[in-house]
């Protein structure tokens, strides 16, 4: 399986050629590939990607509007996902569901989806994802990580939300208590440490990164040393 990283920013105004797409992962297995999100600068790039299968983690217009006038290939998304995007013009048959902790073999990768928290009006999904021997957990926007434990069982790495270095950026429902937002570079630096992961690659770039690179370089390479746990800021069209 190869891995590029399509885009790497978030929903800032802040870009740079390393990041300017919105954040956008494609795995190629086999000649197939696999699109994971799709966000609104993706809306005119469709058609260098050219996918063969598309995944959304959530409703968020970075990672779903991209879609908002068709999809060239099918598109597979959360009961709660699809019905944010219902009216984009999408065939049925075109429209794939995604079931949390079912295993989806798509384009011979397996998927299995695990809730997140990170917004209440569009809820999200990581992946857990398998090719052969390479395990890997990859969610772009983040708080937290429901049952934390089993999707980061065995991983080689993870890849990670960069929305914020260290500035708290986690928010509490009045209504529900429920927290939102996206969780700290350092606090999922500590999630790796404590489930053995030895490697996070960042993604999702907010603006600390993407208007200081080098500043930001050497504030996670601190944490990073203090946890004992390596890490790579990804870029636009980085390939592993």
């Amino acid at each position: 399986m190869k891995i590029e990283f399509l885009g790497t920013r978030g929903e800032i105004e802040p870009k740079t050629r390393r990041h300017n797409m919105h954040t956008s992962l494609l795995l190629t297995h086999k000649g197939k590939r696999v699109m994971i999100d799709c966000g609104t600068t993706w809306l005119k790039g469709m058609k260098k990607v050219k996918p063969d299968q598309i995944i959304l983690t959530h409703a968020h217009p970075d990672h779903a509007f991209g879609l908002k006038n068709g999809a060239p290939c099918p598109v597979w998304a959360t009961e709660e996902t699809w019905k944010l995007i219902d009216k984009f013009p999408i065939p049925k048959q075109n429209r794939k569901l995604i079931i949390p902790h079912k295993k989806h073999r798509i384009c011979g990768i397996q998927f299995e989806a695990f809730p997140l928290l990170h917004s209440i009006r569009c809820p999200a999904v990581g992946y857990r994802i398998t090719s052969g021997k390479t395990k890997l957990f990859y969610s772009p926007d983040v708080a937290w990580i429901l049952e934390i434990e089993k999707a980061f069982q065995g991983i080689q790495f993870y890849i990670g939300d960069g929305a914020t270095i260290v500035r708290n950026m986690i928010r509490r429902s009045k209504e529900t208590d429920e927290i939102f937002g996206h969780a700290t570079i350092r606090q999922q630096l500590n999630w790796c440490k404590k489930m053995k992961v030895p490697k996070m690659i960042i993604t999702h770039c907010g603006s600390a990164i993407v208007s200081g690179e080098e500043k930001a370089q050497k504030q996670i390479a601190k944490l990073s040393r203090e946890r004992k746990v390596d890490f790579l800021i990804a870029c636009d069209g980085l390939k592993l």
